[in-house]
């Protein structure tokens, strides 16, 4: 990759990828896991938003913290909570049949430690994408909250696939 800038090699792993037609099927497959993932993420995310909203110990944790930090109200805490919450059940969800189906190839339909981690550290950028969108779109847009959270996931989405595609699941030389 010497003398090759970051634009033109990622543009020309784009275009093979697109020639070769995996890019494409691979997005399909993980569209289709990603569905059944997002019916998760959403069911969580509200059980864990109504548990929370129903909690009066929550509910004054969630105070203390944001009168500690300064950093938000407490409804947009409970959304970041809540959020967390049906993150890290989708995630791992996410991580098993992606390495099952989607990237079989590339994971050897092995489940090891060391790519969930990577898997989930990626999906740390795809979880403050997801979780900017749904603050962004519910307290500035005015969206109600299962609009502002389809939008959140649709940017997660976009996200998530790029860097599991070309970080995580990346195909290695021997």
């Amino acid at each position: 990759m010497t003398g090759v800038s970051p634009y033109d090699w990622a543009r020309e792993k784009l275009l093979e990828a697109w020639r070769n037609r995996a890019l494409s099927l691979k997005a399909v497959s993980f569209g289709l896991i990603g569905v059944l993932n997002t019916v998760v993420d959403f069911s969580v995310f509200l059980l864990a938003r109504s548990a929370i909203g129903h909690s009066p110990h929550a509910l004054a944790a969630i105070d203390g913290m944001a009168d500690w930090c300064r950093c938000g109200s407490v409804a947009a805490l409970t959304l970041v909570a809540a959020n967390l919450v049906a993150w890290i059940v989708a995630v791992t969800g996410s991580y098993v049949m992606n390495s099952s189906i989607t990237f079989a190839a590339e994971s050897g339909r092995k489940l090891r430690w060391r790519d969930y981690a990577a898997f989930v550290a990626s999906g740390v950028v795809g979880w403050f994408a997801n979780t900017a969108t749904l603050i962004l779109a519910a307290r500035y847009l005015l969206l109600p909250i299962a609009l502002a959270k389809a939008a959140a996931i649709l940017a997660s989405f976009i996200v998530n696939f790029s860097l599991s595609h070309f970080v995580v699941f990346r195909v290695r030389e021997p």
